[in-house]
C-alpha cells in the first residue's frame, strides 16, 4: 500500500556509506546492518554467526568504532561511515593481515573478518588511550599485553580456538 506521494509507508529511505561508497536505499525499518550488507549490498565479509550479538563474526567499524552489525539497525547508521573487512586499508590493517597469516590466526576463516575489524578498532582504542575493564590506571595509556588483547577481543569468538595465535598476531602487528 502506498501513501499519497507514492511511497510505501512500511519502508524508510536511508543513505548508508559502506567502504567509501554511498548507497541510497529504501528499507524495512527493522533491517539490521548485517542483513543490509549481506543481502542488499552483497558485502559478504561480515558473517552471520549467531545473529544475537554473542559471537562477533559480524563486527564492522562504524565511524571507526567496533560495532556488531547484527545488532545495529540500518536506520541508525544513516549518514555514518561503515567499514567492513573489505574496506580496511592502511598500514595497520596490512600489518594485521600479514601477522594473522604469519601466526596462523586464520584457521577456518569464518570469524576472521570480524576479528580483523575488531583488531583494527582495538589498536585505535589503545592509540587513543581508551581504557578497558582490565586497565588498572585509568589516567595512563593502556599497556597492550596479552591480557589486554584478550579482554578487548573477548567479544569475538573463534570456533577453531585460535585465540593464542590471534593474540600473538595482534601484538606483533602493534610492534
Amino acid at each position: 500500500m502506498e501513501d499519497a506521494e507514492g511511497r510505501d509507508p512500511s519502508r524508510v529511505d536511508v543513505v548508508v556509506r559502506v567502504n567509501g561508497d554511498e548507497h541510497a536505499l529504501s528499507v524495512d525499518p527493522r533491517t539490521t546492518l548485517l542483513d543490509l550488507l549481506r543481502e542488499k549490498l552483497a558485502v559478504t565479509g561480515p558473517k552471520k554467526g549467531c545473529d544475537h550479538g554473542q559471537c562477533g563474526a559480524c563486527t564492522v567499524l562504524l565511524d571507526g568504532r567496533r560495532v556488531l552489525s547484527c545488532l545495529a539497525l540500518t536506520v541508525a547508521v544513516q549518514d555514518r561511515a561503515v567499514v567492513t573487512v573489505e574496506g580496511l586499508g592502511g598500514d595497520v590493517a596490512e600489518r594485521l593481515r600479514r601477522e594473522f597469516v604469519r601466526h596462523d590466526g586464520f584457521q577456518c576463516g569464518f570469524c576472521t573478518p570480524g576479528q580483523l575489524c575488531s583488531a583494527v578498532g582495538l589498536l585505535d582504542e589503545i592509540e587513543r588511550g581508551v581504557p578497558s575493564a582490565r586497565t588498572e590506571n585509568l589516567e595512563a595509556v593502556p599497556v597492550l599485553d596479552g591480557g589486554e588483547i584478550r579482554e578487548r577481543m573477548s567479544g569475538n569468538l573463534c570456533r577453531c580456538g585460535a585465540y593464542a595465535n590471534i593474540v600473538r598476531a595482534i601484538a606483533a602487528a602493534r610492534g
